[in-house]
């Protein structure tokens, strides 16, 4: 498959390539208020005519940020640190907690807040998701290889979410979840489908590892880190009710690094004889 180079999609990519680079590179304490979500994904693809013949996909990003705090105090700032983005007071949409959780519950914008007491389920569907840290930026021939191969994926996305500010300012021991400094951002790799049986979910996890692979030489290293409310059991699980303590340090170690041989002496304290347990909890010794 060609990967499409209309202007729309180049202009696109070099300002995620900006925008991640400029914002993993600058001072993250500029404003420990500031959140900045990158979020690529494939459910917002949409067929982008290149030529007067036919249609083609090509992918689309959107730059969402929480900012907790007027506009006339954001505006400044962002123009400082990433006068990429080109934002503006139009692009600004000042509103309460509640109608924040309606956003970024990817309802449309404007969406009553009374939509929340619907409990409807929408149609039921299979997923996998899977997570890396990034300590360096990533360069952008590789952005330009991820979109072709999630381009060949239906329903795909990745999140991509920057740490810094109040996150870099903690220690890794201070609480379980040790991804703090030195880590630029976090992503989420997301494939979701409806159609039911094992073939339909072999096709999806392989094309998700095949992301994951190619992911390997930008993201961290021993170990490779992972986000464990990301649960991925393809990191390692103790499966069949069992619980072996070189099963569980694999995984472990990648969601709480240095943390786990302390929450292993917790868990042996408090629940030695294992009640509490999943394919991935903590095992007592």
């Amino acid at each position: 498959m060609k990967f499409p180079s209309s202007p729309f999609q180049l202009a696109i990519l070099s300002i995620l390539s900006v925008v991640t680079v400029s914002w993993a590179t600058s001072d993250p304490l500029v404003n420990i208020d500031d959140f900045l979500q990158c979020l690529s994904k494939q459910s917002q693809v949409r067929p982008l005519q290149v030529n007067s013949t036919g249609r083609k996909k090509t992918v689309k990003v959107s730059f969402i940020g929480l900012f907790l705090g007027r506009t006339n105090k954001l505006l400044p700032l962002v123009k400082e640190r990433l006068p990429e983005l080109g934002l503006q007071r139009r692009d600004c949409f000042e509103m309460s907690w509640i109608e924040n959780i309606v956003f970024f519950a990817d309802f449309p914008f404007g969406t009553p807040i009374t939509t929340l007491l619907n409990r409807t389920n929408g149609q039921p569907s299979f997923f996998k998701a899977k997570s890396d840290y990034v300590t360096k930026p990533i360069p952008k021939r590789v952005i330009e290889s991820l979109w072709k191969e999630m381009i060949k994926i239906d329903n795909f996305w990745m999140d991509w979410n920057p740490y810094g500010g109040r996150m870099g300012e903690i220690p890794e021991s201070a609480t379980p979840s040790p991804h703090r400094a030195g880590n630029l951002f976090l992503i989420q790799y997301y494939a979701v489908w409806v159609e039911e049986g094992v073939e339909a979910a072999s096709k999806y996890l392989q094309l998700s590892r095949k992301l994951f692979d190619l992911m390997t030489p930008y993201v961290s290293k021993n170990p490779r880190e992972a986000f464990q409310n990301y649960r991925d059991l393809e990191i390692g699980a103790n499966l069949d009710n069992q619980t072996n303590f070189q099963i569980a340090k694999i995984y472990g170690s990648k969601y709480f690094k240095g943390n786990f041989d302390r929450l292993v002496r917790v868990k042996t304290m408090v629940d030695p004889h294992n009640f509490f347990k999943h394919e991935q909890s903590i095992p007592p010794v």
